[in-house]
């Protein structure tokens, strides 16, 4: 069964979007990423113009990050006042992000963009996690006890504007998260992402939040950012596709609430590496996509007469 996606201008099968977006839904819960890094690639494998997916996928990564922050609210895993400071920086950075965006879109380089970014982005941070979770993992096999800190102080915790986070016992520089906020939503702009993929390792390793509170948080914040980008692709480039936006919606909702039940059944250091391993797939397949031949070597690109 097909259905026309007026703004991509394409058909594509219904059971197949329902089930990406069930599948994307299913990781934001388990990981509290928005799963965009995912269902923006698959969208673009499937035929969606990477224009379309970027600005689209705000809309079901928003619907996902309700439905996760709703179940890990429940169960008392969300810092609000955390996610508000980090809202902050992400509101800023989603503004500049939506206008380098524009600026791209305008000069026909939006899609080359789109394609190097995930893949710098996604190769460094999924390698890295890939490395601490496995390290992890070996010396929980041979039974080490040693406890660490989760994570070194470097000059910027010395930062000034001090806060305390009670919920992830903290009393660091809101200087940082506002940062890490910035930098996730010009992210989110560009790559049509919720940045789960870079604040999840961020939070964890820069701020020290325990792993159980970051993926409350994440989500937290990753609905209003994305709500954000929505509506200012809406406004500043109309590339969003309302009928493919309400299928992945629907399905995510669901998904969200499942992952986050089997998100809770796993260690830290279990969901890292699967999240790096994830990330480190979808890198490896628009790599590959970038370099292979095309099949069509032609183009309708204007040659600049």
């Amino acid at each position: 069964m097909t259905v026309y996606l007026p703004i991509a201008e394409i058909s594509v099968n219904l059971f197949l979007v329902l089930g990406m977006g069930g599948a994307i839904g299913l990781l934001s819960g388990m990981f509290g990423v928005g799963g965009g890094f995912l269902m923006t690639p698959l969208l673009i494998f499937i035929g969606i113009p990477p224009a379309v997916a970027v600005a689209t996928v705000s809309n079901q990564i928003t619907a996902a990050s309700v439905s996760g922050v709703l179940a890990h609210w429940r169960r008392g895993n969300v810092d609000f006042k955390m996610g508000v400071v980090l809202l902050v920086g992400g509101i800023f950075g989603s503004i500049l992000g939506a206008w380098i965006f524009t600026l791209l879109k305008s000069i026909g380089q939006i899609d080359l963009m789109i394609s190097l970014s995930y893949v710098l982005f996604l190769g460094t941070i999924g390698i890295l996690m890939m490395i601490e979770s496995v390290n992890a993992l070996i010396k929980t096999r041979k039974g080490s006890m040693t406890r660490k800190k989760l994570h070194q102080h470097y000059w910027i915790h010395g930062l000034p504007f001090k806060m305390r986070f009670r919920k992830s016992k903290l009393y660091i520089s809101a200087l940082m998260p506002l940062g890490i906020g910035a930098v996730v939503g010009i992210l989110s702009a560009i790559m049509g992402v919720g940045g789960g993929f870079v604040m999840v390792p961020a939070m964890i390793y820069l701020l020290g939040m325990p792993t159980s509170v970051v993926i409350g948080t994440s989500l937290f914040q990753i609905i209003f950012v994305t709500a954000n980008v929505t509506l200012l692709h809406a406004m500043s480039t109309q590339t969003v596709d309302a009928v493919l936006a309400l299928l992945l919606v629907a399905s995510a909702v669901v998904g969200a609430q499942i992952g986050t039940r089997l998100g809770s059944k796993l260690r830290g250091e279990q969901l890292r590496g699967l999240l790096a391993f994830l990330v480190i797939v979808v890198c490896l397949k628009l790599a590959f996509d970038m370099v292979v031949t095309p099949d069509d070597l032609y183009s309708l690109a204007d040659g600049g007469n």
